[in-house]
């Protein structure tokens, strides 16, 4: 997508299971998204490409999950000057602590925002991308402020059993 604010990448398409509740996000809040699979591994050039116009194509902040070795968000991180958001996602053996692992030790001086293992972190991703863009939009300032509210709204409206 052209005009798109965030970008929305993953590894793989089996990622998409986790990452698309960072999608659902920046639908709930009218932002414009693109979602891709770039992988680290098998396409490195692509991922260099993709990290190093992401600045020049108005992209401004990056949401990158990855599982396993999750190299992805740090990778792109190393490439470009745009906020890197990492989500690690639920791994086979390991159970993404590998992958949270992998995202959370960056060395100093590439920093990439980590968020908790799977659909919380995703979502959390999402929301965050959302505070970035509140920065400088007082619409979406609004929304998300509303969105606080009524989380706010719902546990005071909370009972519990007698």
């Amino acid at each position: 997508m052209k005009d798109s604010l965030i970008s929305v990448v993953m590894g793989s398409n089996s990622d998409w299971d986790v990452m698309q509740y960072a999608v659902a996000i920046l639908k709930d809040f009218n932002i414009s998204y693109e979602a891709r699979v770039i992988s680290a591994h098998r396409t490195p050039d692509t991922m260099f490409e993709f990290a190093e116009n992401a600045s020049k194509r108005g992209i401004q902040c990056i949401i990158a999950g990855a599982g396993g070795a999750a190299h992805l968000p740090g990778m792109i991180a190393a490439k470009t000057t745009v906020p890197v958001l990492g989500v690690p996602v639920n791994s086979r053996y390991l159970k993404g602590m590998d992958s949270l692992l992998s995202i959370v030790q960056m060395p100093k001086g590439i920093p990439v925002a980590t968020f908790a293992i799977g659909e919380a972190g995703a979502a959390n991703a999402g929301l965050f991308a959302v505070a970035i863009l509140a920065n400088n939009d007082d619409q979406i300032r609004k929304q998300l402020s509303a969105f606080r509210e009524k989380q706010a709204d719902s546990v005071a409206a909370m009972q519990l059993p007698e």
